[in-house]
Parts: structure tokens; C-alpha cells; sequence
């Protein structure tokens, strides 16, 4: 009997452990704090606990939308008004988490302009902007509703666009207050700002996690597991920014330069109450956020179908998300 059990050990022990399931993760952009929370998962070994080996693919000029309706990664960080704009023409993808929970955006300019005190002070201003149509809309809007015709110049700088603003190149831009905003902090670039949500733009979900949606249809443990972990990593981000934050650091091999702008990020996040709601789990969809900003999109325009015109209706979003995988 002794030596059939130890057959049986070394039968046993000789067998190969059973295979990880491969998945692929887009980033929306060069690794940030609001991909905090797969790289503390992955660190942390939740991805390879839940029998995932979870490739996080590197930022790359085609969208993570793009890659994610593709097939090309099976899920990826997806900014909200992409994920709109991409799934109104019938993109295969389906948003699993909110990783934001509010709007991180704010339209700023240099904090010494004494003639801007309110939106319609921006009229007939120079905007830099990053050559969206929602930057139009956004900003119209918020000017009108102040009372303003809403019109304005825009120059086209994308990123170059901070610098711009500092030197006085240009009156306005739009930014995501938790990173460039924060950064402008720490250069000592003193900003005012108007919020959306004060002047008619629905609040909203900014950064989702989202799945390719046939994929996610036809692999509903795999990617349960996979959205639980991440959901872990983001929590443990929101309960622990600091150490998360060097998690993030340590991870992305010298890629994130300035430590102080990472740290600083994830207490804003976390202060600002962007990584959860008081009472609610870490990612949940709110329906009304995602309801709302759609019908916002779908009146300004935005949202177009795979003909490249507006859509005649509004759509039904109900199954463009899910809370499903989501622990509760």
C-alpha cells in the first residue's frame, strides 16, 4: 500500500498543471493611472490565481476599440465617448465595468485671466483642441447654456496643447483633471476651471473596461474571472493608492517618468471619489449615467451609424453593458 501511494504522488505531481487561459488587454493610451488597477492584478497574481495569463498589450496608434471589436485583444480600456461613437456603428464590443465613476474632464485655462469669469467669456476665444467632435459639442453647449452663442476658435494640438495654454498661446483647453490637471499642480501653473455637469452635460462613466462582445458571449466564465480580478486590482487601488500607485510604477518598467505625478493621480482619484461610489461596489455601471450621456451624444450628433451619418434614433443601450461579471 505504501509504495502504490507513492506511485500515485509521483503520478500525480508529474502531470502538467492545467493551462492558463490567454487573454490580451488594450490600453486607451501610454500606461496611466486609470489602467491602475490590471497592473495591481497582475502583480498581485489575482490574474494568474483566476487561471488567466493576461497579456497587457502595449499602447499602440490604432484605438484599443478598434482592437477590442477586432478580436485582436479580447478586452480593453475604452474611453467613454470612443466606446459610444465606435458602438453606434455596430462595433462588436460590450462594456463589463465602469472604471470611472464620474466625469475626470474639466475645461481649463491659465489661472491668472481675470477676463474669464464664466463660459460665454469664451467667446470668440481660441480653444486647443484634440480633434473630436465631442469637443464641440461639449463646449458649445456649456457656452450656450451660459448664455454665450458658443462660438470659438479651435487650433488643433493634441497633447501640445498644456503647453500652449501655459504660455499663453492659446485661451482654453480641455483636460482630465486627475492627471494633467494634477501635473499642472505640480509644475506650479495655477488653472481655473468649469465643470460640464454645472452647465448642462450629463455626468458620466469616463473610462470603461469593455469586452469584445461575441468573445464575451461565448466565454462567460473565462471572462467573469477575468473581470473579477481586474475588479480586485481596481479596489485594492482605491483602498491603497499609494501602494498601488507604486505597483503601477514598478510595473510599467520606467515608462511612468515622474513618480510624484503618479502618486498625486491616485489620491486624486481616490479623493475625488472617482474609483467608487459610497456604497457601491468598485466598477458598477450606474444605467442613468449611461443613458443619459447617450441621449446627450445622440442630440449633438455624435453618435453615427456605419454609414457615417447621425443616427435617425436613438438607440437602445441597454445591451451595450453589463453588470453581470461584476462581484456584487
Amino acid at each position: 500500500m505504501k509504495y502504490l501511494m507513492i506511485i500515485a504522488v509521483f503520478f500525480f505531481s508529474a502531470l502538467p498543471l492545467a493551462a492558463q487561459e490567454k487573454l490580451r488587454v488594450a490600453l486607451d493610451w501610454t500606461p496611466n493611472t486609470n489602467h491602475v488597477g490590471l497592473y495591481v492584478a497582475q502583480a498581485k497574481g489575482w490574474f494568474k490565481e483566476a487561471g488567466l495569463e493576461v497579456d497587457i498589450l502595449p499602447y499602440t496608434d490604432t484605438s484599443s476599440g478598434t482592437l477590442v471589436a477586432t478580436g485582436t485583444a479580447e478586452f480593453g480600456i475604452l474611453s467613454a465617448v470612443g466606446f459610444h461613437s465606435q458602438r453606434a456603428t455596430g462595433a462588436d464590443m460590450t462594456v463589463v465595468m465602469a472604471v470611472m465613476q464620474h466625469e475626470t474632464g474639466r475645461l481649463v485655462f491659465n489661472g491668472n485671466r481675470e477676463d474669464i469669469q464664466r463660459p460665454a467669456d469664451l467667446e470668440g476665444l481660441t480653444y486647443a483642441g484634440f480633434g473630436s467632435a465631442w469637443e464641440e459639442a461639449l463646449i458649445s453647449t456649456i457656452m450656450r447654456n451660459d448664455g454665450a452663442t458658443g462660438v470659438f476658435d479651435t487650433v488643433t494640438l493634441g497633447t501640445s496643447a498644456y503647453e500652449a495654454l501655459a504660455n499663453g498661446s492659446v485661451d482654453f483647453t480641455l483636460e482630465v483633471s486627475t492627471w494633467e490637471g494634477v501635473n499642472s499642480i505640480l509644475l506650479n501653473r495655477p488653472q481655473r476651471s468649469f465643470i460640464y455637469s454645472d452647465y448642462g452635460v450629463p455626468d458620466q462613466h469616463t473610462t470603461f473596461l469593455g469586452a469584445n462582445g461575441s468573445w464575451l458571449e461565448a466565454n462567460p466564465d473565462t471572462a467573469r474571472a477575468f473581470v473579477q480580478a481586474a475588479q480586485r486590482g481596481y479596489q485594492f487601488a482605491a483602498d491603497n493608492p499609494r501602494e498601488a500607485a507604486d505597483i503601477l510604477i514598478a510595473e510599467t518598467a520606467g515608462m511612468l517618468s515622474n513618480p510624484d505625478l503618479v502618486h498625486a493621480s491616485m489620491e486624486a482619484l481616490v479623493d475625488g471619489g472617482y474609483l467608487r461610489d459610497p456604497g457601491e461596489p468598485v466598477g458598477l455601471i450606474d444605467s442613468e449615467l449611461f443613458a443619459e450621456i447617450t441621449t446627450f451624444l445622440f442630440h449633438a450628433g455624435i453618435l453615427r451609424g456605419e454609414d457615417g451619418r447621425p443616427l435617425e434614433v436613438k438607440p437602445d443601450v441597454t445591451t451595450w453593458y453589463t453588470n453581470a461579471f461584476l462581484k456584487r
